[in-house]
């Protein structure tokens, strides 16, 4: 089943609340036209409710426009979706620019496929390939973690081989984190606008996400303060720099007064470090509170996502444990050769020369988008793949993510990213992801088509 909503951050029945997901879903792109939708049955089995309340969501989504039943076959996307407030836009079948996927961006400089390519070869020369095709330890060898311990020391002082795991990925690690130290029910704070990744590892592992205000520091401290009286959280969740979607980076004053409050109340937060290399000057909270800091590093964001490596440190060898049976119970292990080529990259410094690379190639990029979206009211972090964008006065952002789409681009909107009690509307914002491109020109290409549409008015203020 490859779709399936988040319910607890929407207001209202949970019919309701299904018919919303998919609206905001297809408006972001990620459903597309003629795409299959899950049976009644399933759905209901996946979300844990009656099969009744699904049929009545999706009997609700047919009338609006949004899907159509074939006899015999199922329930699919309308081949053009009707959203709210918006005159049926055409959808192309092919995107000419996808600027919803927030991939690190391949500059020549980097390398990757020639690393990779002698990298491989030089473990089959060495060790040969039968050495990498058994079962590995979950978590990864104690020399692997011994590895990506001393490269991480650095930024992280106290990173040590028995408090740290090599997952197969951040979301991996934040579904693992989840599983082993929540129970159903319990609450884990987050900011307001947050990485969707963790929503839907706490949907798999049935806690509840609140989100915490936010300003143009990060998390806001006061309010963080009455967020856990109210709710006396398990786990606080934060990307503190170059946070997605916002872009915010903490400043120094703020991860401190943050830090004092989450070791006041002995609280555990899990710091998602997934842009850090990206901007390494900021300190992680893994190393101003370490005893309260599961720490997450990830090589998606600043070589490559199909890599899928990523390390975990805990405070301490027990709650490392917990996490590591979780992800054995899960995935088992990290892909032995893929891990193998990594930490090979780690002791040789080809790991912080892509790294650079990338970081370069990133900063060239916005300085692109910065010129071509001049006017338009954004963030952005210098050495970040992504910005945030205010769509303008006279557009909400569901018409103009469909608008996007209708002229080959791809953007999310703001939905994707909302943690709410249901009093909040999502700002009127979607995210521009500048790494997918494969080259400069594509990118300029994509930017101008971009900032056309951003001048145009929304189609239902159009006069024909």
């Amino acid at each position: 089943m490859d779709w399936l909503p988040t319910l607890s951050d929407r207001a209202g029945p949970a019919y309701q609340r299904i018919v919303d997901a998919l609206a905001a879903d297809i408006a972001a792109g990620r459903l597309r036209r003629g795409q299959q939708l899950p049976t009644h049955r399933a759905l209901a089995k996946a979300l844990g409710i009656d099969v009744t309340t699904v049929t009545r969501a999706y009997r609700e989504a047919q009338s609006r426009g949004l899907t159509e039943a074939r006899v015999g076959q199922g329930t699919f996307i309308a081949d053009a979706p009707q959203l709210t407030g918006t005159t049926p836009a055409r959808i192309p079948a092919h995107l000419d620019f996808d600027l919803s996927m927030n991939l690190p961006p391949h500059p020549p400089e980097a390398d990757l496929e020639g690393r990779i390519a002698r990298g491989i070869a030089a473990l089959e020369r060495e060790h040969g390939f039968s050495a990498y095709l058994n079962y590995a330890e979950s978590g990864g060898s104690l020399h692997d973690r011994g590895v990506a311990a001393e490269w991480l020391r650095p930024r992280i002082a106290e990173a040590n081989a028995d408090r740290l795991a090599i997952c197969p990925g951040t979301q991996a690690a934040l579904c693992a984190t989840l599983l082993a130290l929540t129970a159903p029910g319990d609450v884990v704070l987050t900011d307001r606008l947050t990485y969707p990744g963790i929503k839907a590892a706490a949907a798999h592992a049935r806690v509840r996400l609140v989100g915490v205000a936010m300003d143009d520091s990060g998390m806001v401290p006061d309010a963080l303060r009455i967020a856990i009286q109210r709710h006396a959280p398990r786990l606080l969740y934060l990307v503190p720099t170059i946070q997605n979607p916002t872009t915010t980076t903490m400043p120094p004053s703020r991860r401190a007064e943050i830090a004092e409050i989450v070791a006041a109340h002995d609280l555990m937060l899990i710091e998602d470090d997934a842009y850090g290399l990206l901007a390494p000057e900021h300190i992680p909270f893994a190393t101003l509170i370490p005893a309260h800091t599961i720490y997450a590093a990830s090589l998606s964001k600043c070589i490559s996502p199909g890599l899928r490596i990523a390390f975990l440190t805990a405070p301490d060898a027990g709650v490392n444990a917990r996490i590591t049976a979780s992800l054995r119970a899960m995935l088992q292990m990290p892909v032995p050769l893929i891990t193998a080529l990594v930490t090979r990259w780690l002791g040789d410094g080809s790991a912080d020369a892509m790294i650079a690379a990338v970081r370069d190639e990133a900063a060239a990029r916005q300085k692109m988008a910065t010129r071509a979206l001049a006017g338009f009211d954004f963030t952005a972090h210098r050495n970040g793949h992504h910005m945030w964008l205010q769509v303008p006065p006279a557009w909400n952002r569901a018409e103009f993510a469909q608008q996007a789409r209708a002229n080959g681009l791809a953007a999310v909107a703001s939905d994707a990213f909302t943690v709410a009690d249901g009093s909040d509307t999502p700002p009127h914002a979607v995210r521009l992801a500048l790494g997918s491109a494969r080259n400069r020109a594509e990118l300029s290409h994509a930017l101008d088509r971009l900032a056309n549409a951003l001048r145009l008015p929304p189609p239902t203020a159009q006069v024909v």
